[in-house]
C-alpha cells in the first residue's frame, strides 16, 4: 500500500485513479487473506486517499463535498468487492471439496448441460467407461456412451423437466466396446430464477446383478418347465383383443402340437371333443366380452383317438391401462378322472357286496316271504283240482282259485324282483321316486326279522310328500341297514318294549327326511365321532362298512346323514334328501302333513299275527 501510495502521489494521480489502484490491491488481498484483513486495508486506504489525494493535502480533513462522497463510495465498493471475492473463494473451495468427494465414490457421476454436453466427469466414470476427464468434458453424453434408453429420449427428458427427476435402467457402451447395464438416476439442477441449467447423472453398474438375475430366471424357467411336465400342468397367456396366445412347452405337449406351431383359438378348437365345442365357445365368448376370469373343464380328442380331460383356470391381468390379458393354467386331469371313475366303480362294487351280505342276513326273512305265496299257490291249486274233480265242477270257485294263484304268483315274483334288484351290480341310476314306496319295499323284506326279534314296528309316514330323484336300490340299502342296526341293537333289551319307529317328513329346508329310531341302549359317547368311519363296528362279527357306505350313498344323492342318542333309551339315525319341488315356494311353505299313516304291530303275541300279516301285505300291495 505504501508503494502504491508513493507512486501515485509522485505521479500526481487524482483521487479516482488512486482509488482504482487501491481497489485492485483490495481484490487481490481478498483472494489471499481473510475478510478482516481486507476490511482493515479498505479503511486504511480511505485514510490514505483523504490524506494524500484530497484538498487540503497532508490532512485528514476533506475540503470538498464531492471528495467525501467519493471516499464513502470507495469504502462501500471495497467492502462489497471483499465480500464477493470471499464468497467466490468459498464456493470454489466447496466445489473442489465436492469434486474430491465425488471422485471417492465408486458410482459414476457426471454433470451435463441441457444440451447433454458433459461439464463434469468423476473418477468413477473414468474407471467404468474408460475415458479420462479431459477426454469426456465437452462431449455429448448420449453419443459418447451410445446410450440405449428403455423409452425414447424425448419421453425421458419430458419426465425430467416435469418432475425434476428420472430413474431407470440404461445400457452404455464403454471405450473398449463392451456394454454395461447401469441403474441411472438423473436430478435436474435449476438456476435461481427456476431455469433448467444442468442435469446430475449418477450411474450404478448392475451388469453382474442383471446377469445373475437372467441366469436365475433361466434356471427358474427350466425348473418351472420340469415341474409343469411332472404335474401335467401347462401355462398360457391370451390377449383377447389381438388373439395372440402364448403356450408353455407343457401346453404344447398337452395339446399334442410341435413347439414351432403358433397357437390360436381355432387351433385349440381343432382338438376339443365335439360334445364340448359349445362349452368351449361359450367360455371364449364370455372372456372376450369382459369376463374377468373363467374356470372350466372340457375334453380333447387326440389324433390317436384317445381322450384327455382338461381343467383350465385363468384370470385377467392388466399390464397397461385399458389392456386386458388372460394368464392361466391348463391341467391335464385325465389320470384323476380315470382314478375317480375307478374309485366310483369300487365303491359301487363294495355297496353291492354289502347289499348281498345284508341279503344273507335276511335269508330267513326272504325264505319266509317267498314260501308264503308259494304255499298259497299250492293250496289254491289243490282246491282247484278238488273243484274240478266234482261230477259237476264249480267253475266259479275254480276261477276264484286261479285268480288267487295268479295274485300270489305275482307277489312271489315281486319279492324275487326286489331281491334280484338289490343284488345286481348296477351303477347309480337316479329316477323319480316316492320315498314312502321305498320304505314299504324295505318293510316287506325285513318283516321276518321284525317278527323273529319280537320288535314292535311303527311307521309314521307323512302323506303327499313330493317326489325325489334317487336310486331306488341304493336308498333301499340305506334304510335296510338302519333298520337292521336298530333291530340288532335291541337284542339285549329285556323287561321293556322293543320299539322301532320309521318316520318320513319334510323339514323346513325342503328336504325329505327318513328317521329310524330304536329303543336300544343308545350310542356310547366315546364312539359318537366314529360311527360313520370305515371299518369301525361295535358288533362282534361286523365289518364296519354299513354306516360308512350308507353315508356315501346319501351324500351321492346330495343329502346328509346324522345320528343322535338318548342314553339308555335308544338312538335315532336319519338322513335328508333334496325333494323335487313342483309347486311354488308359497305353496311349499304352506304344505303340512295331510295325515299320518300308522301301522303298528305288537310282536310276540300269537293272536296279533293275522293283523301283522294283513298290515304288511297292504304295504306290499302299495309298493
Amino acid at each position: 500500500m505504501a508503494i502504491a501510495t508513493k507512486v501515485c502521489f509522485h505521479l500526481g494521480a487524482r483521487l479516482g485513479t488512486a482509488g482504482f489502484v487501491y481497489l485492485i490491491i483490495i481484490a487481490l488481498l481478498s483472494l489471499m487473506d481473510s475478510f478482516v484483513t481486507s476490511a482493515v486495508f479498505s479503511i486504511t486506504a480511505v485514510g490514505c486517499l483523504a490524506f494524500f489525494f484530497t484538498q487540503p493535502i497532508f490532512t485528514f480533513r476533506v475540503g470538498e463535498l464531492r471528495d467525501l462522497a467519493a471516499l464513502i463510495a470507495f469504502l462501500t465498493t471495497s467492502l462489497i468487492i471483499t465480500t464477493l471475492v470471499r464468497r467466490v473463494r468459498w464456493l470454489g473451495k466447496a466445489a473442489r471439496e465436492q469434486a474430491r468427494l465425488l471422485d471417492l465414490s465408486h458410482d459414476t457421476v457426471f454433470v451435463r448441460d441441457m444440451n447433454a454436453v458433459i461439464t463434469y466427469w468423476n473418477h468413477g466414470a473414468e474407471e467404468l467407461y474408460g475415458w479420462k476427464k479431459a477426454e469426456a468434458l465437452g462431449k455429448t453424453s448420449h453419443q459418447l456412451l451410445q446410450t440405449r434408453f428403455p423409452v425414447s429420449l424425448d419421453d425421458t427428458m419430458n419426465t425430467l423437466l416435469t418432475t425434476g427427476r428420472w430413474e431407470g435402467e440404461l445400457i452404455h457402451t464403454t471405450r473398449d466396446g463392451s456394454q454395461v447395464v447401469v441403474l441411472s438416476r438423473w436430478s435436474l439442477q435449476r438456476s435461481a430464477n427456476g431455469r433448467p441449467i444442468s442435469a446430475l447423472e449418477t450411474n450404478n453398474d448392475i451388469t453382474l446383478r442383471k446377469r445373475a438375475e437372467d441366469a436365475l430366471r433361466r434356471n427358474q424357467a427350466a425348473y418351472l418347465a420340469e415341474a409343469q411336465k411332472l404335474s401335467l400342468t401347462g401355462s398360457f397367456g391370451w390377449d383377447p383383443a389381438s388373439g395372440e396366445i402364448f403356450w408353455s412347452e407343457q401346453s404344447f405337449r398337452i395339446f399334442g402340437y410341435d413347439l414351432d406351431v403358433t397357437p390360436t383359438v381355432e387351433l385349440t378348437l381343432q382338438r376339443v371333443y365335439s360334445d364340448d365345442v359349445a362349452l368351449f365357445r361359450q367360455v371364449i365368448d364370455k372372456a372376450t366380452s369382459g369376463e374377468q376370469e373363467f374356470d372350466c373343464e372340457y375334453r380333447l380328442l387326440m389324433p390317436d383317438k384317445s381322450i384327455k380331460h382338461l381343467h383350465v383356470v385363468a384370470h385377467v391381468v392388466t399390464d397397461e391401462p385399458g389392456k386386458r390379458r388372460f394368464v392361466g393354467a391348463i391341467m391335464d386331469v385325465t389320470a384323476a378322472k380315470l382314478a375317480a371313475q375307478k374309485l366310483h366303480e369300487a365303491q359301487t362294487e363294495l355297496a353291492r357286496v354289502t347289499r348281498v351280505t345284508t341279503l344273507g342276513e335276511l335269508s330267513a326273512s326272504i325264505a319266509h316271504e317267498v314260501s308264503q305265496p308259494l304255499a298259497a299257490i299250492v293250496t289254491n291249486g289243490e282246491a282247484c283240482l278238488r273243484w274240478l274233480g266234482h261230477p259237476s265242477p264249480e267253475l266259479a270257485e275254480v276261477q276264484n282259485c286261479v285268480t288267487r294263484m295268479i295274485g300270489e304268483g305275482r307277489r312271489a315274483s315281486d319279492i324275487v324282483h326286489h331281491i334280484r334288484t338289490l343284488a345286481k351290480k348296477d351303477f347309480l341310476q337316479k329316477t323319480r321316486l316316492d320315498l314312502n314306496d321305498v320304505i314299504h319295499d324295505v318293510v316287506g323284506l325285513t318283516q321276518r326279522e321284525v317278527l323273529s326279534h319280537k320288535v314292535s314296528l311303527c311307521l309314521r309316514l307323512a302323506s303327499e310328500l313330493p317326489p325325489l330323484l334317487g336310486d331306488r336300490v341304493q336308498l333301499q340299502q340305506v334304510i335296510i341297514n338302519l333298520m337292521m342296526n336298530g333291530i340288532q341293537s335291541m337284542d339285549g333289551i329285556h323287561g321293556r318294549p322293543r320299539d322301532l319307529l320309521i318316520e318320513s317328513y319334510m323339514d323346513q329346508g325342503g328336504n325329505l327326511v327318513v328317521a329310524v329310531q330304536d329303543s336300544g341302549p343308545g350310542i356310547d359317547p366315546e364312539n359318537a365321532d366314529r360311527l360313520f368311519d370305515a371299518f369301525f363296528t361295535t358288533k362282534p362279527n361286523g365289518l364296519g362298512m354299513g354306516l360308512s357306505i350308507c353315508q356315501s350313498i346319501v351324500e351321492a344323492h346330495g343329502g346328509r346323514m346324522s345320528a343322535a342318542s338318548r342314553p339308555g333309551h335308544g338312538a335315532t339315525f336319519q338322513f335328508g334328501l333334496p325333494a323335487i319341488i313342483e309347486r311354488s315356494d308359497d305353496a311349499r311353505a304352506q304344505s303340512e302333513f295331510q295325515g299320518v299313516a300308522q301301522s303298528c304291530s305288537a310282536i310276540g303275541a300269537p293272536q296279533h299275527l293275522d293283523h301283522i300279516r294283513t298290515a304288511l301285505s297292504a304295504f306290499d300291495s302299495g309298493a
